[in-house]
């Protein structure tokens, strides 16, 4: 059959399109939503079947594949490929076992993974494995064995290097942007920091879509390794490496249905860093009453899995619990956070002072990683780094390494389009829903639209006035800046109280 590009975007699922009146779609094996096997060019790909009427798209004599599958071909449109029924996955017995409950070994997860990773579950058998390990909670035996799994059906970067550090927050708080300033410190103290990173699914703005506001994150493997070579870190983004790729196929499952279990999360952190290549890992898990973890009993059964799966697959791992009552920095969405960062690493004094500590205590405790650091003298040394401006002439470094974009974060070009939320009543500001403030950025057009997103102008403590602005939404386009308005007007995302009613959490620094 001759090979037809539909330009849609499917999200980690290979799509293969017939058209109805197609001899092939009435051959036995050829239904909508059964498998099959594309061959073109010595490579073969697995694809679920849809079926169209309209000719405009896919004609009866051609085989139309989403924009994933065709580029895994790597052939022109008009190539003939063969078509054949797909064999069922080895791992179905498996699945069927972990969908009754049962506990599986590590050749039972290898199998699953495998398959996985080569596209051989349709997005309703993908979900059926999400749920089970989300319902019948993974063992710490069985996290290791699925982490473990992850790791091999992927490539694994090797640095050459004894000590290779990163570090890592679970999620949940808007801003947030530490890495982008942890990697220029940790790597002008010397230390090996390659940080791959991934783009937002649920939240405003990922590290990479930060980064790329600075400078080109999609780099191929060679120029990535190059840059870490010649100033000891990068921020990229880390969907061209290939690593763990089975954790971004269950990743286009669990983010939609809301899972995000503790299993799952530990898997699929422990997988990426293992395969890119880290030896020390520093651990950022957040809590408060709106972050992904909400008291601290949950933060250590946590910590507690995270440290037996990463002390099992070799990584030495410093997890660190920290304040998540609110969102940190000042700016939620890719250019807002990129101001925060270059503010930060200027000394700006305008620079959002959470954020900067944050990112110190954080860097502190990597540099400690190094066998000539004495414990406790990290954080002074990452100050010093900081304060010297060392820290911004790496920073500098590695984005005209990576293809400086322009980009004058006195002056961002953010959405022209804006409201502001206003306190309705005097008071102090006692609660920041991370949740809601991350929702109404993205509804903005973050981070997607670059420009888009949520600039905080008070936070947890802080005194307000009746009519005194708590936030702006900037947007870039009508239906956007609507729909975060009505989002807004719904529940703001700010709680005015007393003093005595800002929550407190313990955390260890």
């Amino acid at each position: 059959m001759a090979l037809r590009r539909v330009a849609i975007d499917t999200w980690r699922e290979n799509v293969a399109y017939l058209h109805r009146d197609c001899a092939v779609y009435r051959a036995e094996g050829f239904q909508a939503l059964s498998k099959i096997e594309v061959r073109a060019n010595g490579l073969r790909i697995l694809a679920t079947v849809n079926v169209v009427d309209d000719s405009a798209i896919v004609g009866c004599h051609e085989l139309g594949l989403s924009e994933d599958a065709f580029a895994q071909l790597g052939v022109e449109p008009g190539y003939k490929v063969a078509v054949a029924q797909a064999e069922p996955p080895e791992s179905m017995g498996a699945l069927f076992r972990k969908i009754a409950g049962e506990r599986l070994g590590r050749a039972d997860f290898r199998a699953i993974v495998r398959d996985i990773a080569d596209h051989r579950y349709s997005k309703i058998e993908l979900t059926a494995f999400v749920v089970a390990c989300n319902r019948d909670e993974l063992d710490r035996e069985e996290v290791y064995f699925l982490s473990d799994a992850m790791v091999q059906t992927g490539q694994r970067l090797d640095w050459h290097a004894p000590q290779v550090v990163d570090k890592h927050c679970i999620g949940g708080i808007p801003g947030n942007r530490t890495s982008m300033l942890v990697v220029p410190i940790v790597a002008a103290h010397g230390m090996l920091c390659p940080k791959t990173s991934s783009r937002a699914i649920t939240s405003p703005a990922g590290t990479a879509d930060t980064m790329e506001v600075l400078a080109h994150v999609e780099l191929p493997l060679e120029q990535l390794q190059a840059i870490v070579r010649d100033h000891h870190g990068c921020l990229a983004w880390g969907g061209t490496a290939q690593l763990s790729p089975a954790d971004d196929v269950l990743i286009s499952v669990e983010r939609p249905l809301s899972i995000d279990s503790a299993g799952q999360m530990v898997a699929s952190i422990l997988s990426k860093k293992i395969a890119a290549g880290s030896t020390h890992l520093v651990l950022d898990i957040p809590i408060g009453p709106t972050a992904k973890v909400r008291s601290m009993p949950d933060a250590q059964r946590l910590r507690r899995l995270f440290e037996y799966v990463a002390q099992r697959m070799g990584l030495s791992l410093d997890v660190v619990i920290t304040d998540g009552r609110q969102p940190i920095g000042n700016g939620i969405g890719p250019m807002l956070e990129a101001r925060d960062v270059m503010r930060v690493l200027e000394n700006d004094p305008r620079a959002p002072n959470d954020l900067r500590q944050k990112a110190l205590r954080l860097a502190g405790r990597l540099i400690e990683c190094d066998p000539d650091v004495r414990g406790g003298d990290g954080y002074g040394i990452a100050r010093d780094i900081l304060d010297s401006g060392r820290a911004l002439a790496r920073m500098r470094d590695i984005i005209a390494a990576q293809g400086a974009k322009e980009f004058d974060h006195n002056s961002p070009n953010l959405g022209a389009l804006q409201f502001e939320i206003c306190a309705p009543a005097a008071g102090v500001v006692a609660g920041i829903d991370n949740q809601q403030i991350a929702r109404i950025a993205r509804l903005a057009g973050a981070p997607k639209v670059q420009g888009a997103g949520v600039d905080l102008l008070c936070k947890l403590g802080d005194a307000v006035t009746p009519g005194q602005p708590m936030y702006r939404v900037h947007a870039g386009f009508p239906a956007d800046l609507e729909f975060a308005r009505q989002a807004s007007h719904r529940a703001s995302g700010y709680r005015i109280g007393s003093a005595d009613e800002v929550p407190h959490v313990f955390v260890e620094f």
